[in-house]
């Protein structure tokens, strides 16, 4: 059967189309995205304005149509954190209902981390015993652990790789600013590190996101046009070689790495200063990159409630 899923992220919407079938793997059969950056159409008082609206409605008219096309049996949407945040978030829902009239689910943070847990899982199987999951997307952090396909704890921070770039001034930005950005990371991250650690200690760790595939390509990884099977990893030590080459450059200037794109190159600094307190305060001194996240995760977690 052919399947859809719109994920509607901070930063991107991204249609993925697969054929699936129970108990076997999710091929993807195509992919369809554009940047529409809605975290940066927030109001002072929070509200996602009128411009992110039309284009959020019209660019999800546009997957629906084409999802259509591709003879989907089925398309799932899905909204993170810049609506689900905002005051007129149910406003934004019905706006793109009404004129697509497709129903997006407003997914909570805790299940973004359990439905990408659930997908690392997969992908890594069951010798890779417990898992410690990291994603970082353009709003938040989720973090979860567990030896089975529901972690046994799971959590999501505001400490999106978008969110913290719009809290930085100045391109590049300034060393003060910089460090008073890492304290509060670390502070954050830290304040819930009891609820995972006290499980254990992981028998490997996963990293998804496309931010986390960026900072493995620029620590040496393979690149993708490698494919998805091509076993990448990012370690702690060259992540922290790296931070603060990326602060001593402008966002122009981190477009031209590999693997950096333009529309990621603001704010891939914020993640790595993320992504880095994270493997320091959990002692991970290097993490397995997982080519699978939240739509993968979203449409193994539809085909088992068809079997």
């Amino acid at each position: 059967m052919r399947l859809g899923v719109i994920d509607v992220g901070s930063n991107t919407v991204h249609l993925l189309v697969v054929d699936a079938h129970p108990g076997a793997q999710p091929l993807p059969a195509m992919s369809h995205k554009r940047v529409l950056r809605l975290s940066e159409h927030v109001t002072a008082d929070g509200l996602i304005d009128a411009s992110g609206i039309a284009d959020l409605t019209q660019f999800v008219g546009e997957c629906v149509t084409i999802a259509e096309d591709a003879g989907i049996r089925e398309l799932m949407s899905f909204v993170t954190s810049a609506v689900r945040e905002a005051p007129n978030g149910q406003a934004v829902l019905d706006h793109v209902r009404e004129h697509t009239g497709q129903e997006l689910r407003v997914l909570t943070g805790e299940e973004e981390a359990r439905v990408t847990f659930l997908a690392a899982r997969r992908w890594f199987g069951w010798s890779s015993g417990r898992l410690f999951g990291i994603d970082i997307g353009g709003g938040s952090l989720e973090l979860a652990t567990g030896i089975d396909e529901t972690p046994d704890t799971a959590v999501s921070l505001p400490l999106g790789a978008g969110r913290l770039t719009r809290e930085l001034a100045g391109d590049p930005p300034s060393a003060e600013d910089l460090r008073a950005l890492r304290t509060r990371v670390r502070a954050e991250i830290a304040g819930v590190a009891r609820d995972l650690t006290r499980w254990g200690t992981p028998d490997r760790t996963v990293g998804t996101s496309k931010t986390i595939r960026s900072l493995a390509r620029l620590t040496g990884a393979a690149p993708s046009s490698d494919g998805p099977f091509a076993p990448r990893s990012l370690a702690r030590a060259g992540l922290s070689d790296l931070v603060p080459r990326l602060a001593a450059m402008t966002a122009t200037e981190r477009a031209q790495l590999p693997g950096v794109s333009v529309e990621r190159s603001a704010q891939v600094l914020a993640g790595a200063v993320v992504i880095e307190a994270t493997m320091d305060l959990f002692d991970v001194d290097s993490l397995d990159v997982c080519p699978w996240a939240l739509r993968e995760g979203l449409i193994l977690r539809r085909l088992d409630a068809l079997v």
